[in-house]
C-alpha cells in the first residue's frame, strides 16, 4: 500500500525532526512513507478567519497531493480534522467533493494509524522518566482520539505515567486565537503549566506540535526544566535505548 506523509506546517518549518522520527518509527513496521513535495498547508488558518476562497486554493493542492495514496499520516490532530473540513467547503462542487470525502476516509493521525490500522501497540521502547500527556483538543474532541496514545504509552518499559490534572482543559493556542486574543491565551497557558507543575512530570508528551510549542514557550519564559515531545519522538528516543 501506498502510505503518504502530511506533514503540516509547523512540523515542517520548525520542528522537522517529528516528521523524520515517524517516518523511521513506520518503516519498522514496512510502511515506506512517500512525501508528496507539493503538499502545503492544509488552509485551516484561512478557514478559520472565513476566508473560505483561499482556503479552498490550499485545499486543492492537498487534494491534488495525495490523490493517488491509499492511506495519509499526519502528526497533527488539528491539520488532519481540517481535512473533514473539506467537505464542508466544497459543498457545491460535486467532483472535488467526491476527491475531500475519499481523502478524510484515508487519513489518520499518527497514533491512529499505528493502533487502529497498523494494530501496534508496543513499538518496543524503553523510556525511563515521569511522562504526562496533554490531549490536543482538536485531536480529542473532534477526532475521537482517546486511548490511542495512552495505549502507547502504558507499553513503553521504565515510563512512568502521571496524569495532568485538568488534562483536557485547552493550551490556549488555538491558532489565530492566540493572536486574536493573546491576554487570554496566554492565560489559558499559564494555568495548563501550572497543572503539568503539579504532575511533577519531567516530560510533556502530546499529538499536536502547535500547542507543544505554546506549552514549551511558556516553559521557557519560566525556566521550568520539563521537557515537550511529540509522541513519535518519545517512541522512536525510547526505541533507541532499547
Amino acid at each position: 500500500m501506498k502510505v503518504s506523509m502530511f506533514i503540516t506546517c509547523v512540523s515542517d518549518a520548525i520542528y522537522p525532526r517529528v516528521g523524520e522520527t515517524m517516518m523511521r518509527l513506520l518503516a519498522r513496521y514496512g510502511i515506506l512513507l512517500e512525501f508528496p513535495s507539493i503538499q502545503t498547508c492544509c488552509g485551516q488558518p484561512a478557514y478559520n478567519s472565513g476566508y473560505w476562497e483561499e482556503a479552498k486554493t490550499a485545499a486543492k493542492t492537498i487534494l491534488t497531493a495525495f490523490n493517488d495514496s491509499d492511506f495519509v499520516v499526519s502528526p497533527s490532530g488539528s491539520c488532519t480534522y481540517m481535512i473533514h473540513h473539506y467537505s464542508e467547503l466544497f459543498k457545491d462542487e460535486p467532483e472535488w467533493l467526491i476527491e475531500a470525502q475519499e481523502l478524510q476516509r484515508k487519513t489518520f493521525e499518527f497514533s491512529q494509524f499505528l493502533v487502529n490500522v497498523l494494530g501496534v501497540k508496543d513499538v518496543g521502547a524503553r523510556f525511563p522518566h515521569k511522562v504526562t500527556y496533554h490531549p490536543s483538543c482538536h485531536g480529542s474532541r473532534l477526532l475521537g482520539i482517546k486511548s490511542e496514545p495512552l495505549d502507547l504509552l502504558n507499553h513503553v518499559k521504565e515510563l512512568e505515567f502521571v496524569p495532568l490534572p485538568f488534562s483536557e482543559d485547552c493550551c490556549g493556542f488555538g491558532g489565530t486565537f492566540a493572536i486574536k486574543m493573546p491576554d487570554i491565551s496566554g492565560a489559558m497557558v499559564t494555568e495548563k503549566v501550572d497543572h503539568l507543575k503539579e504532575s511533577e512530570a519531567e516530560v510533556l508528551v502530546g499529538l499536536d506540535m502547535a500547542c507543544l510549542m505554546n506549552i514549551a514557550g511558556n516553559l521557557r519564559y519560566r525556566n521550568e526544566p520539563v521537557r515537550v515531545m511529540h509522541l513519535a519522538e518519545l517512541l522512536y528516543e525510547g526505541v533507541m535505548k532499547a
